[in-house]
């Protein structure tokens, strides 16, 4: 008798991290889609002088880090933006896997909410990242400091409008308790 009702319970517990992942599993996959939408084609402004663009994706990746487990989020981050580089701008593609990956690392699911002292203080913490992995990316890429204040201007820019959508999204979210629901 005790043997089936301990076989019943580690069914349950087996079923309930199947479900969990399978959750994660689809979250993260409907992120990647938004993410790749948000950059590559939803306010996507070129900046010339650096063969890059300016793009609201990143308030979506803010998000994804701030509901997901880190390694999903990660995943999301360098998925979507790759995917977004290798349709829009191929040649930023190895950079945006690198630093996308990088800017999830400053959020924290772990809150009950979405919008914490923390995920507002790791927008500033993502921007810096971004700024200078960009500017990295940049020297190598075309070889010196080309078009530095544009492509600061356009992080500046980008990271305004990213921070914008994270908050409004992840407000809504927060008012519709997503978290508790869905994870």
């Amino acid at each position: 008798m005790k043997e089936r009702v301990r076989k019943r319970i580690l069914d349950k517990t087996i079923v309930e991290n199947r479900t969990k992942k399978i959750n994660l599993i689809t979250i993260s996959a409907i992120f990647t889609g938004f993410i790749i939408i948000t950059t590559a084609y939803i306010l996507h402004i070129p900046v010339p002088a650096t063969g890059g663009y300016i793009h609201i994706g990143d308030g979506l990746i803010y998000l994804a880090a701030s509901i997901l487990p880190l390694p999903y989020a990660i995943a999301t981050a360098a998925i979507g933006g790759a995917i977004a580089d290798l349709i829009t701008a191929p040649i930023w593609v190895l950079p945006t896997i690198f630093i996308k990956s990088k800017i999830t690392i400053a959020f924290s699911s772990k809150q009950r909410k979405i919008i914490s002292f923390r995920n507002i203080c790791a927008i500033v913490v993502a921007f810096v990242i971004s700024t200078i992995g960009y500017y990295f990316a940049n020297v190598f890429i075309f070889g010196a400091e080309v078009a530095f204040m544009s492509s600061l201007v356009g992080n500046v820019v980008q990271s305004i409008g990213s921070a914008i959508v994270f908050v409004v999204c992840g407000s809504a979210l927060d008012k519709i308790n997503f978290k508790i629901k869905f994870l």
